[in-house]
């Protein structure tokens, strides 16, 4: 059975959409795949042209390669290639299970909250309530004074929860950790691939994670026909710069304390996959930002020396790094966001732009951990996601 070509149509306009945000020379495309019969071949040899006939627009003023060398020789030069600091398995043990635990914390915090909210309609909902600012889970009231919630809302309230709630954030946390102990530093995107099909059901997974991962069955069908696995990611995939590989990579950064480059290779590896720029970069940041956490002495050190790990003349780093001085600049966190959010507050659920750069205020701004997930959290967005994140990033 192959999908309809109205799904096929509809999803090569997204990734027209992605590709002009991303550079390209788009002009006319859209009208073409109009113009375009309802056959799959037709649009096949539309979606190869999206893939390899594009060029960017002669004013576009940003280099972002998906290539790993490539990446590498686009990042600052001053980069840390080896050890951070000397460290012990005996000594870190105990910091990357904090890290773990404060990140499922993190997650569950962030999941009844996660309907793409701002800090202002948290900030309403809670203070109508008594609860702002967040000290604790998030409660039922608060949730109906807000007026939305996501379908799996139930056991993820204060007044509900008896367990870690499944999430897919978790998932590829615990995905992570099992290929590192299956297949070591050296796994593959094949590696990937298998793992994913034996243990993750396509419908805990969003975007292009589900796009490849049909991809993936499909292959498992006939392996000597069609794209190999390092290809996958190239082609009908809309939203290939989301979260989605930057949320996988906790498991490298605990892999690699006080290792940022190795962190920074192994997210490399696993979000290449499935994304490319700016998704790639994201996943980069935040595995480097893990494995410097458990060496840095300040919350902006681990950032700062995250982002050598980014191409310099990417979006991803003019923005992070915009982010970081607005913080820096900033006397407290409400401050800091309320400046991120005025200049990039389009970035909402999903996107990584506006949210790397609050996770850098709640950072810099948190006394423990836990008031850090509770600031990350409040300032909304992809709640649960990025609630975890800053639980790996403090916990360490």
């Amino acid at each position: 059975m192959l999908p309809p070509t109205e799904f096929l149509r509809k999803r090569l306009e997204q990734v027209v959409a992605g590709k002009a945000a991303q550079g390209y020379d788009t002009a006319g495309l859209l009208e073409e795949l109009q113009r375009i019969p309802d056959s799959h071949d037709a649009l096949a040899a539309f979606a190869k042209r999206l893939r390899r006939d594009l060029l960017f627009r002669k004013d576009w003023p940003y280099e972002e390669p998906s290539d790993l060398q490539a990446i590498w020789a686009a990042c600052d030069p001053s980069r840390p290639m080896g050890r951070l600091a000397d460290v012990s398995g005996r000594d870190m043990a105990p910091r990357i299970e904090t890290a773990f635990l404060s990140a499922v914390c993190g997650c569950m915090l962030g999941k009844p909250l996660e309907v793409d909210p701002t800090l202002t309609e948290i900030r309403q909902a809670a203070e109508s309530v008594g609860e702002w600012p967040i000290r604790d889970y998030i409660s039922g009231s608060l949730l109906e004074k807000l007026g939305r919630r996501p379908l799996d809302w139930h056991h993820t309230v204060r007044e509900r929860i008896a367990y870690v709630a499944p999430d897919d954030d978790i998932n590829y946390m615990v995905i992570g950790m099992l290929i590192l102990e299956k297949k070591g530093l050296a796994f593959t995107k094949d590696d990937l691939a298998n793992f994913w099909l034996y243990n993750l059901p396509p419908l805990w997974t969003w975007g292009p994670e589900r796009t490849v991962l049909i991809k993936a069955a499909i292959h498992s069908l006939a392996p000597e026909f069609g794209e190999s696995s390092a290809e996958w990611a190239e082609t009908w995939n809309p939203s290939d710069e989301a979260c989605g590989a930057a949320i996988r990579v906790d498991a490298y950064g605990y892999a690699c304390p006080g290792r940022p480059a190795l962190a920074a290779e192994l997210a490399w590896r696993d979000s290449s996959f499935t994304h490319r720029r700016t998704g790639i970069y994201g996943a980069m940041f935040i595995a480097a930002a893990i494995a410097t956490a458990f060496v840095a002495d300040k919350p902006l050190d681990i950032f700062e020396t995250a982002l050598k790990f980014v191409p310099r003349r990417s979006r991803f780093h003019a923005i992070a790094s915009d982010c970081f001085q607005m913080v820096a600049g900033s006397s407290n966190w409400l401050e800091g966001y309320e400046k991120i959010h005025a200049k990039y507050g389009q970035y909402r659920h999903c996107s990584l732009y506006q949210e790397c750069g609050l996770l850098i205020n709640s950072a810099c701004f948190a006394t423990d951990v836990g008031d850090a997930l509770c600031k990350q959290v409040s300032q909304g967005c992809d709640t649960d996601c990025f609630g975890k994140l800053i639980g790996s990033i403090m916990g360490a």
